[in-house]
């Protein structure tokens, strides 16, 4: 059977004649006529629930060139840059040109493909004044985020225009359509080729009815009134048999979109080694399959695809070259560095999807791409791989849910144990909902680490597998080298070395029978009978499958959200009552964009005052972020106050360094009996044990005059409460509550666990606790808010009452724990380490 990538499936005509007799009896074919309007109308009420304006236009393109131009201010200064991202076809950065703008090309983001925000947002700094619009892709019809554009275009004082060629049909987080409310255009193609396939055509919306009527204008040669010219303007008027072939496909695209997001979901289920985009919204409509070859197959993806064809299957390597290595836009637009880019062009490989194709066809098309493989494949090593690229739903020893910093320290821990392989042999799966594990949030965070740039290398340095310990001088590792002996690492820069760790680790897992399922959601973990689990996990597009295995290992880490920190109580009130609008969430500060969220709230307080609740690192570091922003907060003396219930306490390597220092606020419970540091675990490190020990005067060091510390001394303290009345912005710093998945009995009720109470998730053995305090057989939790406490030979003073989230603990002891316990190697009371060197 053949299986062309694209079947263009339009409307028939022929089945249309009443249509067709209709125009031709008004007499109207062009000019806005009765269907045109029709068809505004009617996907305005279907698609964007009848609100803002739609406008037809003859082609996509077209409609991104008056919008474009429009966006940058209809006269836009020579040299005017349109940023826009890599990948992204060439009519993006053709309509800038057209609209007389210059490319600016950055890269993407590794999971959405779409443009990457930290990029874009470092361009629009440094190109201040000369950026007039920003063309986002929204790559293959994702919902990308629109509230963000819509910051941005306030805070940068920029146009957006919304290139979503392939996104008509497509539905956001909400069940709209993807540009329901948007205040700038978003453009979308009709072309023969989409899912909304016609023939040519497309769509501007925007909630904004006036900038559609001022579109509606330019597309007709700039007439506003009469025929007589006032704005720029083209013809780009949608004919009326065009608009009456749209109208009958918008009747249709419901089905459409709900059909081949199926088979998108079946191609997830059956190449489970492949990377796939990071899908937003809850619809996508997919035009289709686009996929990332392993990084061992990219050198052969030509002979791939030629094989693939000559075995009756199209592909497509969408979107290879990208805009910024295509020899025009490299001679006339500014082109940004596009490693990632790069990296996701030269591994692409398009799959089919089609109307007439069904789910059951994908299993055909993967063992022919297995095929393929198999054919073309210069080694041993990858022709066995090949025969593992495809689904299975054998039983197997562990389901980690979880690819992130926590669940991939866990693998790194039985690497350097030599343990990796026979965890894998003995059945493995990793469950990660992003296209990529590794990383997890930390690369969207604008803080450094608390952990040493040390810590980040030792997971590779010297490590049994070569892959692995390659990675010290791979340029991730080089990054991380700049960090060593500095106070911890920007979070920004520990992602890379992260993702590619977890790269090497997955296709070593891939290599040995296991499976990495990225972009998947574990939805909940039921016993079997015979006391294992049945895991479900979803897709992007809503497919599922169980996964069945002895051991769950949940590594979902923490969040944290504003009803949360609105509830705690401070002084004896709930901090929601106590600051109203004025509270932000830590986490939301510590954000890429946290503080520029913040200048805003600030915005028009000639000396802001700010009050941080918490006594943690969290805490801690929200202040260092806020005192050493550029450019800076008018901050006068004392005009963040730092308020804690606890002691503010640094960590000190010896009670001999903690004396030199005039640090005396501690006795032997608080000295780790392993290593001899004082406060080992509840002790602040790197920059906020900086600011900690200059506020408490220690060694010397003068405390600097913006901060104050208030000591919250129980629910009557009413200074407390007039700080926070006085602030006009009061940050929650308290803490994270884990983000688990649901476990479920035998006979489907949900299993009542420790954590539900408040009380910590795991045992000293990392096994999650049921409401009675009693292990869970055969589940595991590792990471942030697990609520581990270090003991035995792992250390730790007897005074600590937290929880311990440090990565060294998690590659080494904490995982070497889990893993042992999953190979069936028993709970030692004391676990073998070099503390010392650890920390």
């Amino acid at each position: 059977m053949e299986f062309p990538l694209i079947a263009p499936n339009p409307p028939r005509l022929s089945a249309l004649t009443a249509g067709l007799h209709r125009i031709e009896a008004s007499g109207v074919f062009s000019n806005n006529g009765p269907e045109v309007q029709a068809f505004e109308a009617e996907i305005t009420d279907r698609l964007f629930g009848g609100t803002g304006a739609s406008l037809a236009v003859s082609n996509a393109t077209l409609g991104l060139m008056v919008a474009i131009r429009q966006a940058a201010g209809l006269y836009p200064k020579p040299g005017t840059l349109a940023l826009m991202p890599a990948l992204t076809f060439a009519a993006t950065a053709q309509a800038a040109i057209w609209a007389g703008l210059t490319p600016l090309i950055c890269d993407v983001d590794a999971e959405t493909w779409a443009a990457d925000p930290r990029q874009e947002e470092a361009l629009l700094a440094r190109h201040a004044g000369r950026i007039g619009v920003i063309v986002p892709y929204a790559t293959f019809g994702t919902a990308i985020d629109l509230d963000r554009y819509a910051w941005l275009a306030k805070h940068y004082q920029v146009g957006v225009v919304v290139d979503a060629a392939a996104s008509l049909g497509t539905l956001d987080d909400d069940g709209r359509g993807f540009g329901t409310g948007a205040p700038f255009a978003i453009v979308y193609s009709m072309h023969a080729t989409k899912t909304f396939s016609v023939a040519e055509g497309g769509l501007i919306h925007s909630v904004d009815h006036g900038l559609i009527h001022q579109l509606r204008s330019m597309i007709n040669f700039g007439f506003e009134a009469g025929r007589s010219a006032t704005l720029p303007g083209i013809n780009a008027k949608l004919p009326e048999v065009i608009a009456l072939m749209a109208r009958a496909k918008l009747a249709d695209i419901d089905a459409v979109c709900d059909h081949r997001a199926a088979i998108d979901a079946a191609y997830r289920d059956a190449l489970p080694a492949f990377a796939v985009q990071r899908r937003h919204g809850r619809r996508q409509a997919t035009q289709f399959m686009p996929v990332l070859l392993p990084e061992g197959l990219a050198p052969h993806r030509a002979a791939i695809a030629a094989a693939l064809t000559e075995d009756g299957v199209g592909v497509g390597q969408y979107f290879s070259p990208h805009i910024g290595q295509q020899p025009l836009f490299q001679a006339i637009a500014e082109v940004e560095p596009t490693p990632v880019a790069d990296a996701i062009g030269a591994r692409m490989l398009s799959l089919p999807i089609t109307d007439a194709m069904t789910p059951a066809d994908v299993p055909v098309i993967a063992e022919r791409l297995v095929r393929a493989i198999e054919r073309v494949a210069d080694s041993a090593m990858l022709r066995v791989g090949a025969a593992r690229m495809i689904a299975t739903r054998e039983m197997m020893g562990t389901v980690v849910i979880g690819g992130g910093p926590a669940g991939t320290a866990m693998l790194t821990s039985a690497s350097k144990q030599n343990k990796l392989v026979p965890l894998v042999e003995a059945g493995l799966a990793i469950v990660e909902r992003r296209p990529r594990m590794g990383a997890g949030e930390l690369g969207h965070y604008a803080i450094r680490s608390d952990t040493t740039a040390e810590t980040f290398l030792s997971a590779v340095r010297n490590n049994p597998h070569p892959e692995l310990a390659a990675l010290e001088h791979h340029p991730a590792g080089q990054l991380m080298q700049r960090y060593v002996a500095e106070l911890g690492a920007p979070l920004t820069d520990t992602a890379p070395l992260l993702s590619v760790t977890a790269d090497r680790l997955a296709d070593i897992v891939a290599a040995h029978g296991g499976e990495v399922l990225t972009g998947h959601d574990a939805i909940g973990a039921r016993r079997t009978a015979d006391g294992g689990w049945m895991t479900t996990v979803r897709d992007a597009a809503g497919a599922t499958r169980t996964l069945v295995s002895r051991n769950v290992v949940v590594a979902t880490g923490g969040y944290q959200t504003d009803e949360q920190v609105a509830a705690k109580r401070v002084a004896g009130v709930p901090l929601g009552t106590l600051a109203g609008k004025r509270l932000m969430r830590s986490d939301a500060l510590l954000r890429l964009g946290g503080v520029e969220q913040v200048r805003e709230r600030l915005h028009g307080h000639a000396s802001p005052r700010v009050a941080i609740i918490g006594a943690s690192t969290s805490a801690i570091a929200a202040a260092v972020l806020l005192l050493k922003s550029q450019p800076g907060f008018a901050f006068g003396a004392g005009a963040v106050t730092i308020l804690h219930r606890q002691p503010l306490k640094p960590f000190y390597p010896t009670i001999a360094a903690a004396h030199a220092d005039g640090f005396h606020d501690f006795d032997e419970n608080d000295i780790c009996p392993v290593s001899g540091f004082v406060l080992r675990l509840a002790g602040l490190r790197l920059e906020s044990r900086e600011l900690v020990v200059r506020m408490l005067s220690l060694g010397g060091r003068t405390p600097d005059p913006r901060v104050a510390l208030h000591r919250i001394a129980g629910d009557g303290d009413a200074a407390a409460r007039r700080i926070v009345a006085g602030a006009d912005l009061v940050v929650g710093a308290l803490g994270y509550r884990p983000r688990a998945m649901p476990l479920f009995d035998v006979d489907g009720a949900p299993l009542a666990l420790a954590h539900h109470e408040g009380r910590p998730m795991v045992d000293r053995h990392c096994r999650i606790l049921d409401a009675a305090d009693r292990p869970v057989p055969g589940a595991y939790g590792i990471g942030l808010s697990a609520g581990f406490v270090p003991w035995g030979r792992m250390g730790g003073e007897a005074s600590f009452r937290g929880q311990a989230n440090g990565l060294w603990l998690w590659q080494n002891d904490v995982g070497q724990m889990i893993v042992d316990q999953l190979l069936g190697l028993g709970q030692p009371d004391a676990m073998p380490a070099d503390v010392r060197a650890a920390a």
